[in-house]
């Protein structure tokens, strides 16, 4: 049996300014979006693609991420809680960012960036579905380090404590969905992406593996305060929004490829 650490949320103090963990793990998602985009953009030769174009993708990403993340979690897990705490939306550094609401908020943002630069959307899509689980995994992190989205109850040898919830072992589903979520579907997009695909195919893949994945570890993670819990079935509405993005992915890859044949 495991006791969470109870990190400090706080990573260090800079006088009055107070630099949370979960924040410094979007920056390391970033970091390695940059880092991982020069090298996509050096392998793919695409002429008009080059890092300035990146440093502009990463903003508009960052802000799709951003809002679209934050009015995720208040719109589709703790609609109630927030409508009674309203300035609480705003308070990004304490953890709260739906993974759904941020990938709607960044299909909306790389649209944009696409019309402006006379890109295909799909082909951007494409470009950027490798560079993301790395920064997936970071959140994942976050979320472990602040004890939050913590796992249902088990016997199993590795099971945790969170003090905070109760005395109860529970699966570090943060953990899981790190290796899944992050590591996992890195190493498939990227090996995948290596070779030219069909325009769609790699952001199809993304989203099969995502939702494949997502769905999975939601076994073991408890369910969501606010209004849901359960749902329909059984099953948590993190895995109900991962549905459609399975089923989206396996019409992309198919159309993908049948165009291209």
């Amino acid at each position: 049996m495991l006791i969470h650490p109870q990190f400090d949320p706080v990573a260090v103090h800079l006088g009055p300014l107070a630099v949370h963990w979960y924040g410094l793990m979007y920056l390391l998602g970033f970091a390695a979006f940059m880092w991982l985009g020069r090298k996509r953009i050096r392998s793919l030769g695409r002429s008009g693609w080059d890092d300035k174009m990146l440093d502009d993708l990463l903003f508009y990403g960052v802000l799709g991420v951003v809002l679209g993340g934050r009015l995720g979690e208040v719109l589709f897990y703790n609609p109630g809680y927030y409508a009674s705490h309203p300035l609480e939306i705003f308070a990004v550094w304490q953890g709260g960012m739906s993974f759904h609401g941020g990938f709607l908020g960044v299909l909306a943002a790389m649209a944009l960036f696409a019309r402006q630069r006379r890109i295909q959307w799909l082909q951007l899509m494409d470009f950027i579905a490798p560079l993301v689980p790395l920064g997936l995994g970071a959140g994942r992190i976050g979320n472990f380090i602040n004890a939050e989205l913590w796992g249902r109850p088990t016997d199993v040898p590795w099971g945790m404590i969170f003090p905070n919830v109760d005395n109860l072992p529970r699966h570090p589903s943060q953990l899981y969905e790190f290796a899944l979520e992050g590591l996992a579907l890195f190493a498939l997009l990227w090996l995948y992406s290596k070779k030219p695909r069909p325009a769609g195919a790699v952001s199809g893949l993304f989203l099969i593996g995502y939702g494949s994945f997502r769905f999975l570890a939601e076994f073991t993670r408890n369910p969501d305060d606010g209004i849901f819990g359960l749902m329909t079935f059984g099953i948590s509405m993190g895995q109900w929004l991962s549905l459609p993005m399975v089923a989206a992915g396996m019409v992309m890859m198919v159309w993908a490829y049948r165009k291209s044949s």
